[in-house]
């Protein structure tokens, strides 16, 4: 157990035989101290093994270098992968990080871990819950009353509130469209929780490309699943039923596909020869299912990164004393990440067997 004493700047002062002002000028890089002293003052620090106290240089810079983040359901991948680059960029940028963790976001408000946060002294704060129900616009009400900027990770945009997010709508198009560019035409739906704006724009994206494609009958095509797997084994089986000439699925997350997967083989649908399954995602998993998963590959952990540097640009601007940093901007930043599909077994009925092994390889890890 470590039990060291603690090193004092005045003792480092002693032995360079400078004073208090100078060790303080030594630390902070100052101009203003000849390469000598630096040399002899950084000589005895190394020595001593002086560490400055991070919090008290905090405190009077006025920055806690502190981010707070509010997450929610850690269990389900995409959540967990975001904050997964919240922390490693926050990490290489110098920040530490206050997480809170918001329990039944479509009913609880953010009040209270938000005043936890404020009473950290955090910088900034990251809202890395996804939109469900109503929370986005109580969120947007609370941005004029906070004192530090907050960036919101996959929401529509809030007035005054930076972004940062995949383009969920764009990802369901391209799932759609891959298994139209295969022949299929009676493709079907699992969505996720129909009150989670995600589950709602990977829903659209499908609509698009059914639209585009002449299909416009779809309501007998179309399920709600909850994102885990059981969903997306009553999905289909739901599915067969209004639809038994049903071609394709999409499974609007990488679970649910897997729940899709069993269903088909439980009632006898070989895929992809008589039924092609294409998820959202890109688990690590998913190029070891049988058949391998034909997926959508979201950039998690460069979201979680990309809201970090916002933020992080935000205080800076701050710092300048620019502004304005929230409310009353006509522009306020946005990202847009774009996913990519990741063509495998579950929806190539008439591939070749002699492909390498290379091309059902999924993406290289975050």
């Amino acid at each position: 157990m470590l039990n060291r004493r603690t090193v004092t700047i005045k003792e480092v002062a002693q032995a360079a035989g400078v004073s208090t002002q100078t060790v303080s000028r030594v630390l902070n890089d100052r101009p203003d101290v000849s390469p000598s002293t630096r040399e002899r003052v950084r000589g005895v620090i190394a020595a001593l093994g002086y560490s400055p106290n991070a919090l008290a240089r905090s405190l009077i810079r006025g920055r806690s270098n502190t981010l707070g983040v509010v997450g929610y359901g850690l269990g389900y991948y995409g959540p967990a992968r975001i904050l997964t680059g919240v922390e490693r960029r926050a990490n290489e940028m110098g920040y530490s990080l206050q997480l809170s963790l918001l329990r039944r976001p479509e009913t609880n408000t953010g009040e209270t871990v938000f005043q936890s946060l404020l009473d950290r002294r955090v910088d900034g704060i990251i809202w890395a819950v996804p939109e469900i129900g109503a929370n986005r616009e109580w969120l947007a009400g609370q941005i004029a009353t906070l004192s530090v900027p907050v960036v919101a990770i996959n929401m529509q945009s809030i007035a005054g509130a930076p972004m940062a997010a995949i383009d969920n709508r764009s990802g369901g198009r391209m799932a759609t469209q891959h298994l139209l560019d295969q022949g299929y035409r009676r493709i079907g739906i699992i969505t996720g929780p129909p009150t989670w704006w995600e589950a709602q724009q990977r829903e659209l994206g499908w609509r698009d490309a059914m639209h585009a494609a002449g299909i416009e009958t779809l309501e007998d095509l179309k399920v709600a699943g909850d994102w885990y797997p059981s969903s997306g084994d009553c999905g289909l089986e739901q599915l067969l039923e209004r639809a038994p000439d049903l071609e394709a699925v999409f499974a609007c997350n990488d679970p649910m596909a897997v729940g899709a997967l069993r269903a088909a083989r439980r009632l006898g649908r070989r895929v992809p020869e008589d039924l092609a399954v294409v998820g959202f995602d890109d688990v690590p998993e998913a190029a070891y299912y049988h058949p391998a998963l034909t997926t959508v590959h979201q950039p998690l952990v460069e979201l979680g990164g990309q809201a970090v540097e916002i933020l992080n640009r935000r205080l800076a601007l701050q710092a300048a004393g620019a502004g304005p940093l929230w409310p009353g901007e006509d522009q306020p930043e946005q990202i847009w990440l774009e996913p990519q599909l990741i063509v495998r077994d579950s929806t190539l009925a008439h591939r070749s067997d002699d492909r390498p092994c290379a091309a059902t390889n999924s993406q290289p890890p975050d």
